[in-house]
């Protein structure tokens, strides 16, 4: 799916009037309310008290918290569960696609809805990652939207003529968005000068990685970079934490000027910049970029690959992290993993509010704070549609501590559409 300019949508207050209309019921949202939700072609066509919306296909949602289904704006779906691998990770385009298709599913069925991945172009891969990428994409259609970003390694001087032929090509096969690591070119300067060329002459956006601990290299970029359409987006921008403030600052402010997104990744970095340096940098700091008007959207960067051998690939967790060690609230936190994330990847702003796209997660709890804390079961839906349902049980021994304090147990009531909810 190639990302676009995020557009308001229309509001729609009538009845449904499809045979896919579903109704969700009893949800709870984040302001306190209880309502209930329904859709109808791919949109939220009304929200209304509990039981006051027409009955029809029905999803019983009472004890779950309704959400804007987050989304993973960076991935590394080629690399990703190649961590066990012995040796270097196996570019053959099957393998290549089951990953993707592994590593999108399990993104899914923790609430992404939306996905970007970063996919290596030249090189030993060629364009076969690439092109295993947008096998995949396709296949995953209707349940999640992805999106793929052509990553060279060098683009100048005479190595670079190969990258920069092989990434004119990935544009006009598909991919949507232009990456580039312009930290491995011998001269970084040029290699955003090739990106953004390229960019402004196919209409691309781009996403690219940059650690962030060069301020001069930062201000060429934002003065280059700034007012480009559809967008532009740096991660993961760890460097900036080692920077002196008053330098630090004086960034945000230059990234802040020029409209650009920095993409943190709180869970882990991704491999891509590994060459580079070592110890792994920290997470981007959110708060100072925040604090200078900076759009900051939050990913999962490395998923069991070679740059890290474990990782969950969840929005909530990176949510979790950035409210638990960053500093962020809940709400802020939860915002840079669903709002700001689809932001940054181009994709319509989304509500639970009547005319939004039904890009919804409901998740067991009465806040975004139990959320991101416990968020184990799990319903995900896309395009109006449940595309996904994970079921966490818990159960606990015969106790007089469990009596008294009156804890959950896995309780199960019969939905419209004849399946049971999962419970917590």
């Amino acid at each position: 799916m190639p990302d676009s300019q995020p557009q308001q949508p229309p509001r729609n207050d009538g009845a449904a009037s499809d045979a896919t209309a579903l109704l969700l019921s009893g949800a709870r949202l984040a302001d306190g309310r209880t309502v209930d939700v329904r859709l109808s072609g791919g949109r939220v066509d009304a929200v209304g008290t509990a039981g006051s919306l027409a009955p029809g296909a029905r999803v019983d949602l009472s004890g779950y918290l309704l959400l804007p289904a987050p989304a993973e704006p960076h991935a590394h779906c080629d690399l990703a569960l190649t961590a066990d691998a012995d040796g270097p990770a196996a570019y053959a385009p099957d393998e290549v696609q089951r990953r993707t298709t592994e590593a999108a599913l399990l993104q899914l069925g923790h609430g992404a809805t939306a996905l970007r991945t970063h996919v290596r172009v030249g090189d030993v891969s060629g364009l076969g990652a690439l092109e295993a990428v947008l096998l995949a994409r396709r296949a995953l259609g209707g349940l999640i939207d992805v999106s793929a970003v052509a990553m060279p390694r060098t683009l100048t001087g005479i190595a670079g003529a190969e990258g920069l032929a092989m990434l004119r090509d990935a544009v006009k096969m598909g991919a949507g968005v232009i990456g580039g690591c312009p930290d491995l070119d011998p001269d970084p300067t040029g290699h955003v000068e090739a990106v953004l060329a390229l960019a402004a002459e196919h209409g691309c956006a781009v996403d690219l990685h940059l650690d962030g601990d060069d301020p001069a290299l930062l201000a060429r970029f934002a003065a280059m970079a700034g007012g480009l359409r559809p967008g532009v987006t740096l991660g993961p921008c760890g460097g900036l934490t080692r920077l002196p403030r008053q330098l630090a600052t004086r960034a945000a402010d230059q990234l802040a000027a020029a409209g650009i997104t920095v993409c943190a990744l709180p869970q882990a970095e991704c491999g891509a910049l590994e060459e580079r340096r070592s110890p792994v940098s920290p997470c981007a700091p959110v708060r100072l970029l925040r604090a200078a008007g900076v759009r900051v959207a939050a990913g999962s960067g490395a998923l069991r690959d070679t740059a890290n051998p474990v990782g969950r690939g969840d929005p909530l967790e990176a949510g979790f992290l950035l409210a638990s060690r960053e500093g962020l609230t809940p709400e802020e936190a939860y915002e840079a993993v669903s709002g700001q994330a689809r932001a940054a990847m181009g994709l319509p702003e989304v509500r639970v509010e009547a005319g939004f796209p039904a890009e919804l997660l409901a998740v067991r709890g009465e806040s975004v704070a139990g959320a991101l804390s416990l968020a184990y079961s799990r319903l995900v839906v896309h395009r109006g549609r449940v595309v996904a349902r994970t079921s966490a049980v818990r159960e606990y021994c015969d106790s007089a501590a469990v009596v008294a304090l009156d804890l959950p147990r896995q309780a199960r009531t019969t939905q419209g559409d004849g399946r049971q909810p999962p419970r917590n």
